[in-house]
């Protein structure tokens, strides 16, 4: 029996072996002309003895710019039947981390039944290494989902069970949404790109919460739902289904509070965008267009991270920089990628806003605050790119009611009125007055103490305030009289 075996192994090699040899002399010898016509008569044939059907779904469209939203809505509809099929696993947390989502890793295949047809998916990757120069050499990933069928049940699998495929998976996203927090940064191993990463999206903030005149607020709940409502209207005028938001105001006064309160609302995932990690608009196009729908963009401080208004001045200074810089050709370059933080323009973010690209996907909200809106370009800001103006003012005696209910839960209170009357009189913000509102003990009868305290400071602000209104009026009778003194 033995012999019989290491018989049958050798006779395996020695046909390899010869298969091998064959091979090799037809891949040498033949025309090209030849192979090709041999290939793809052999393959005509295999495909006649292999009756089986493969449908790929890349995770990409588009030259890899846009993520495949059949991608997404397979993969949460295999995930569903991989807990019961798959050996081997992924997971991951959703729901308030109270949950765990179970999906097949890659290179595993689960088998699926539709009407009695039965039908296998698999979820794969294939890893390449960019040819190309740079310090910094970064892996191109490339996932897909591939679904295999018999050819018989061709019609069913193409007219039936791809849309019960794509509406399952939209019912399934549905039910483990966990809205998100993305940031724009450096993508792994490549410091020349800049990507999305996450994390769960958990602010508490609401309207309820928010210390802001009730007036106002309804006005701005009654907008966000106008818009998110708007599909077919924002299609009849021909515009995208986007609004943009200016909030601004001094600091403190609840600018990111207010955003965080927008995504609770209409439950949108947040991309918090940092231009100075955006190297041109080219990139900037990029993150744009992997955005999800649903979703706020927000720009934090617009008038901070970049000069948008005077591009042209820098060029310039870049340019005097280049011709003095020595032969360290590490050090140009590192310098250079630090420049190329501030290459984003002012066209370029305008074209963000409103362009041609930025109609790519739906339903998104783009929200620039700034403590000082005086500073920024009016092509900025004009109506029609940023539709709604809120100023985020100092607090006044209804948001103040807002905290007092939030910090010390209480609706009225005889001090109530001495500081509503100091809040008039005295500019103090949201922050600064919650503040003084929170509770120090326990044994903080209803809030007292905490409303004494905000009373010394509102009443020490006051003070402040008049003591620099006294120093400036009297540096300006100063100048005058300097002024007055140099004409004689």
């Amino acid at each position: 029996m033995m012999m019989m075996k290491g018989e049958l192994w050798s006779n395996l090699g020695s046909t390899m072996a010869a298969i091998m040899f064959v091979y090799a002399m037809f891949r040498q010898y033949f025309p090209p002309q030849l192979q090709a016509c041999i290939f793809q008569y052999s393959k005509k044939l295999s495909n006649f003895m292999y009756p089986y059907i493969h449908i790929t779904f890349d995770e990409f469209t588009g030259e890899k710019i846009k993520k495949s939203e059949a991608f997404s809505v397979i993969q949460n509809y295999v995930s569903d039947k991989s807990s019961a099929n798959a050996k081997r696993l992924k997971a991951d947390v959703v729901k308030d981390s109270q949950s765990l989502v179970l999906s097949m890793d890659y290179n595993e295949e689960i088998t699926d039944e539709f009407n009695g047809v039965k039908l296998w998916w698999s979820a794969n990757r294939t890893t390449t290494k960019t040819q190309q120069f740079s310090f910094y050499p970064a892996a191109d990933e490339k996932r897909f989902y591939t679904l295999k069928f018999h050819n018989r049940h061709r019609e069913v699998i193409t007219g039936t069970y791809l849309s019960h495929v794509l509406k399952q998976g939209k019912a399934i996203a549905a039910n483990n949404r966990q809205r998100k927090l993305y940031s724009n940064g450096a993508g792994q191993g490549n410091r020349s790109s800049t990507t999305w990463t996450h994390v769960a999206f958990e602010h508490p903030a609401t309207f309820d919460t928010l210390a802001m005149d009730e007036k106002k607020k309804r006005e701005i709940k009654k907008d966000l739902v106008t818009f998110s409502n708007g599909k077919e209207y924002y299609a009849k005028i021909g515009k995208a289904w986007k609004r943009g938001y200016l909030l601004y105001g001094p600091p403190g006064t609840g600018k990111s509070t207010m955003v965080a309160a927008m995504a609770n609302f209409l439950n949108y995932d947040v991309y918090d965008l940092e231009l100075t990690t955006v190297k041109n608009n080219v990139e900037l196009r990029r993150l744009l267009i992997e955005t999800s729908n649903k979703s706020i963009i927000v720009i934090e401080d617009i008038d901070c991270p970049l000069d948008l208004t005077g591009q042209r001045e820098e060029k310039k200074k870049k340019k005097k920089d280049d011709k003095n810089e020595g032969g360290d050709p590490i050090g140009a370059m590192s310098k250079n990628e630090e420049r190329k933080e501030s290459e984003v323009t002012l066209s370029g973010l305008l074209n963000f806003i409103d362009g041609i690209w930025s109609a790519c996907g739906g339903e998104r909200i783009i929200v620039f605050t700034t403590n000082h809106v005086e500073k920024l370009d009016p092509a900025l800001i004009r109506r029609g790119r940023m539709d709604k103006h809120v100023e985020m003012s100092y607090c006044r005696f209804e948001a103040f009611k807002v905290l007092a209910k939030n910090y010390l839960d209480i609706d009225s209170h005889p001090l109530f009125e001495e500081i509503g009357n100091l809040l008039e009189e005295t500019d103090m913000t949201p922050a600064d007055v919650a503040e003084n509102l929170m509770l120090t003990s326990d044994d903080d009868e209803v809030g007292e103490t905490c409303l004494k305290n905000l009373i010394e400071a509102l009443k020490a602000a006051k003070g402040e305030a008049r003591k620099k209104a006294e120093e400036y009026h009297a540096r300006l009778e100063a100048e005058k009289e300097e002024k007055e003194k140099t004409i004689c």
